[in-house]
Order: C-alpha cells, then structure tokens, then sequence
C-alpha cells in the first residue's frame, strides 16, 4: 500500500468512525493495521471494538502490542487494564491500570477500577485510597458532583465507592489516634475527634466569626480574634532580645542575595496575578527559608547560625511535611499581597518584623496593623487577611508558624499525628495537600 493510499484508508476508517459506520471503520482500521502491524490508532480502534464484541483476550494481544509501540500512553495502558479484567486475569489488570495511574494520576476510571480489583482480593486500605483518589479526579474535572454529572451507568458504582472511601477513611484516620486515646483517655481528645468529624464533612464547624474560614482543618473549641495577646506567647521575648543578631545575620544574606526565591514559587503575574499585585514595579515577594514543609533549609541556616539556634531554642510546630515554615519575608516597594486564607486554626503566623520602611501594613479579619521593628506579634492566618508596602524600600519580617496557644500538649501531639495520617492517606491516593 503506498504512502498515498494508506493515508486515505486511515482518513476513510476515522470518518466511517465518527460516523459511527463501524463495520465499514473495522474494515478500515484492519487494512490500516494490515498495512502497518504497529499502528497505534488502529491497534487501540480495534482493540475496543473486539472488547464490545466480547473478544477480551484478542483486544489484551492488541493492546499489549501497543503498550509495546507506546510504553508512555496512559490511555493505552489503561484500555489494556480493561480489557485484562474483562478477560479475568484481575492481577494483570491491576498491574497495567497502576501503570496507567502512574502516567496520569487524574486517571479517575483507571482508579476507580482498580480500587475494585484491590477490594475483590480483600486489600481494602488500597481499595479506599484509590476509590477516594478517583472521586477527587474525577470532581476535580467537573464530574460526579451529582446526578447530572455522573453518567447513570456509572452512579451506583460512583456511590459505592463514595461510601467505601468515606468509611475506610474514617477508620484509617481514627486508627492512627487510637493509641493516644488509650494512653490519655477519650476526654482529652474529645475536641481532637470533632475537629476529624468535621474534616470529614460529618459535623458542621459552626465557625463562631464568619471572617474566618480555613481551607483545610478546622479545630473547633478555640478561642477566637485575628491578632492574639502578646503575654500568650512568653518566648516571643527570646526573638526580641535577639533581634540585632538575627537582623546582621539578615544583612548579609541581603548583601549576597544567594538563597532568596519567590515564596510563592514565582512572582510572574500570570501564574499569581489571584496572590499579588504591583503598583510602581513588577511585585516581589521573596523568602529565604529556614524550614519550608516542615523542611529545614541546612545550607541556610549555616549562613545564619546564630538565628538558627534561636530558631531551634523555641516551642515550634513540627509536623512532618506540613511545619514549620520559617523564612525571612521580603516585601519589595510597590508590592501587595492580596487577599487570602491559611489552611488551619491550628497554629498560627508569629512575625519578628526586621526591616519596616514607612507605608507598610497587614490587615487580619479587617484589623489594620502596621509593623514594628523589633516587635513580635502573632494572628490567625485562616482570616482573610492581606499585606502590603507602599513604601520606598524592602520591607522584611521573619515569619513563622507557631502552635495555637489554646491547644493542650496533648491536643498538640493528636493533631501532629492527625495531620500526618491525612497527608499518608491523600498521597497514596495520589492527592496533593
């Protein structure tokens, strides 16, 4: 077949296709691959059409073929999971849908199956990450938020994965607490297992002030105000004292610039334009990090020795890949960081402001305050709240998170391990935090 006429089969066979001529796109599809046994599009065209024709094994030879040709599709190696559990090798399935999943993690149908063939072999903790992992896909781009997105061949199967998830992620999350309920008594974590509740969406939070809002775990029971007195945090005194040490060693990091990054990751306006603006000058607002995620920086605290042992002398919040976050905050001129929320009531931003040029501000929960050099302050950042400087130079601020002082030692430990048990679970089911 020349070049010429391969082309117009393989054009015949996607119109007959589309037109949904399936007799007459199978015929074409087959010269197609005749002429060419490792043509993609026509190995995958028949490989669906031999699995509705109830050809299992034949569509898994053709798709196997294509993985083959094409070990990067995470269509191919998904289809190719189809059609092994329609021919009943489900360890086969498993093995090409993960490998589709690790292709494409927003996969939700490639999930969705899988979590049935691990819930059919009793591996039920993988059946619920995955069917949870294939519900927040799938939600994510718009679909089974409900009956109108849910296609109805697929709604009691969507349903019972909902549910599986919902109690699986119950008990997991439950399970991980347990050990400090029996060592300190179901008392102490009462309010511990209202705030799981309530990320579970099985309890309203009934947030006390309306202006705030966290976007991922709220602890109820908590006294609430956007700023907190001073006197609750008595080492805040430790950074007060030291604020001459720690703005030398600020100094020489700004001398050699090395080390200092967006701190949202970048500072084009295209990708932040929703995080920053700019009035006089493109905006900037830049960190150098001590600990990011929970992460320290050693390179940098190297630079700065002495603020990292002060760093290190204090009660901070340490919760694997979630805190603390410490960083010299810098603020260029002109800059203005919009409007938004933290993630939870749990802890809070304490500044030691370093470096305040006239014309800078930050409001919380609609409470303007401006920044004193030298003097700590601590708010909830799950108010809206905003930043901004509209002076003539850079204004910088050392920020860090801090445990909620209203939280028990015993509260303190659940809600590390809470935390850390959540981000477990939404990792293996391939959800970022």
């Amino acid at each position: 077949m020349a070049d010429a006429e391969f082309e117009t089969q393989l054009q015949h066979a996607r119109v007959a296709a589309e037109a949904s001529r399936y007799d007459e796109a199978d015929a074409a599809f087959a010269r197609v691959l005749a002429h060419d046994p490792d043509h993609l599009e026509a190995l995958n065209y028949l490989a669906q059409r031999a699995l509705l024709a109830g050809r299992a094994a034949q569509a898994a030879a053709m798709l196997e073929r294509a993985t083959t040709v094409e070990k990067g599709s995470a269509e191919l190696w998904k289809n190719l999971g189809f059609a092994r559990l329609a021919a009943g090798d489900a360890q086969s399935a498993a093995t090409a849908l993960d490998t589709a999943i690790g292709l494409d993690p927003t996969a939700f149908r490639a999930r969705l199956f899988l979590a049935q063939i691990h819930e059919g072999a009793g591996r039920m903790r993988e059946a619920a990450v995955h069917y949870f992992g294939a519900i927040v896909a799938a939600q994510n781009q718009g679909l089974w938020l409900d009956e109108a997105t849910t296609p109805p061949a697929m709604r009691a199967r969507v349903l019972q994965a909902m549910d599986f998830a919902d109690r699986y992620r119950r008990v997991t999350l439950t399970d991980a607490l347990a050990p400090l309920r029996a060592k300190h008594g179901d008392a102490e974590l009462a309010r511990v297992m209202r705030c799981l509740d309530i990320y579970l969406g099985e309890a309203s939070a009934d947030l006390p002030d309306s202006r705030q809002r966290p976007k991922f775990l709220y602890f109820p029971g908590l006294p609430t105000t956007p700023y907190f007195d001073r006197a609750l945090f008595p080492w805040h005194a430790v950074l007060e004292e030291n604020v001459d040490v720690i703005r030398a060693e600020l100094l020489e990091v700004l001398r050699e610039e090395r080390g200092i990054a967006p701190f949202l990751g970048t500072n084009a306006l295209d990708r932040v334009g929703d995080q920053l603006a700019g009035t006089e000058a493109p905006p900037a607002w830049d960190a150098f990090f001590f600990y990011r995620h929970g992460e320290r920086y050693d390179e940098n605290c190297a630079r700065c020795p002495r603020t990292a042992a002060i760093l290190d002398s204090l009660p901070i919040v340490r919760i694997r890949e979630h805190a603390p976050e410490i960083c010299f905050s810098l603020l260029t001129p002109g800059t203005h960081i919009l409007p938004h929320r933290g993630v939870t009531n749990t802890r809070l931003v304490t500044h030691l402001p370093l470096i305040v040029p006239d014309n800078c501000a930050i409001v919380v929960g609609g409470e303007k305050r401006e920044w004193r050099e030298g003097e700590c302050f601590a708010f909830d950042d799950t108010f809206e709240h905003e930043a901004w400087n509209r002076g003539a130079s850079t204004r910088v601020v050392m920020l860090m998170d801090c445990w909620n002082p209203y939280l028990t030692e015993v509260e303190r430990e659940a809600v590390t391990v809470l935390v850390g048990a959540i981000g477990d679970f939404n990792r293996a089911a391939g959800i970022n935090d």
